[in-house]
């Protein structure tokens, strides 16, 4: 063999290994390109996954609204008719019982309330009423106060429980509207 010819093969196994280290570093890139096409689809599965569940959640939201709204418009038509019903109590005229003779029965609760005589107070007779209350309640002057209770949301739910639930039994004429709970 001549030099030439050397000089040609040594030159062509140079070029094959050149091609070669090329051709390993593209299949390198190719196979981090194929990791990388491989993990996308699966952050795209589970985007998917991901849209589905909130699509859910949307649904029972919207549900839960339905039902929540359908329950207030309960609970407001009944505070209106409750409302309603005081507004006419508080309206009807005071009747006056007639003089009191010794022989004359004592009206009883057992009564139904139509034989009841209904009374009705006016600003005046509720204002002495609670100036009296408030007199009576007023802790005797040895520095102790009385706790108060705090206010919690919980207390604030039970009143709020308290304006949504039918008429109750009317109070008796010597009771005091802050005893019942």
């Amino acid at each position: 063999m001549s030099a030439t010819a050397l000089i040609l093969n040594g030159v062509l196994a140079v070029l094959l290994v050149v091609a070669l280290v090329f051709g390993w570093r593209l299949e390198r890139r190719l196979k981090a390109l194929r990791d990388s096409h491989a993990g996308f689809a699966k952050a795209v599965a589970d985007l998917d996954v991901a849209a589905a569940r909130a699509e859910q959640g949307l649904a029972d939201l919207r549900a839960a609204t339905d039902e929540a709204s359908e329950a207030l418009a309960d609970r407001i038509e009944r505070a209106t008719a409750l409302a309603a019903k005081l507004d006419e109590r508080l309206n009807r005229p005071m009747v006056t019982p007639p003089p009191a003779s010794p022989a004359a029965p004592v009206a009883r609760r057992d009564e139904p309330a139509a034989a009841r005589v209904e009374r009705r107070l006016k600003a005046e007779d509720f204002e002495r009423l609670l100036d009296r209350e408030a007199q009576v309640s007023r802790p005797v002057e040895s520095g102790i106060r009385p706790s108060t209770p705090k206010e919690t949301p919980r207390s604030r739910a039970r009143v709020d429980d308290d304006l949504f639930e039918g008429p109750a039994e009317p109070p008796s004429p010597g009771s005091s509207f802050r005893a019942r709970r």
